[in-house]
């Protein structure tokens, strides 16, 4: 077991080192859609890429959800068939969003540097398909709110 400060110095070298590794410009927050992000998730033993939920506004979350869903089978198809809808997805704060994500099906750890390469591949291959796919339905998905 690795001690809090261990642990956090850890992960700020895991994300340190994805950033020099794979210098680009992520989409992420700048969405121009409120509570709308793509993020970048590594946990002890999973990491993701996602599209939170998070507007203050419950109805706003669930039109721009349900603007979602009605992509699904092109966003399925077109750049990320192994996609995961979640509308009740439960936050380690307790909140739950909707979440929309791609897991790493590959073996990880945040603890083993021999697994953080396959993880940033599958970050950088992962998000450049959801941004693609953003940048293309961006308007689409803005006339929900």
């Amino acid at each position: 077991m690795f001690s809090k400060e261990e642990s956090a110095r850890i992960r700020k070298e895991f994300w340190t080192s994805f950033g020099k590794s794979f210098p680009k410009k992520w989409l992420l927050y700048n969405t121009k859609i409120k509570g709308f992000s793509f993020k970048f998730q590594a946990e002890r033993k999973k990491a993701f890429i996602c599209l939170d939920f998070e507007h203050p506004d419950e109805v706003a979350n669930e039109l721009l959800y349900d603007q979602l869903l009605s992509l699904r089978k092109l966003l399925e198809s077109e750049y990320l068939p192994e996609v995961i809808f979640d509308d009740d997805f439960l936050l380690d704060s307790g909140k739950v969003i909707r979440r929309i994500y791609v897991m790493h099906d590959k073996k990880f750890s945040i603890y083993n540097k021999d697994t953080w390469r396959d993880c940033y591949e599958f970050f950088v291959e992962k998000m450049t398909q959801f941004e693609l796919f953003f940048y293309e339905y961006e308007d689409f998905i803005k006339q929900a709110i």
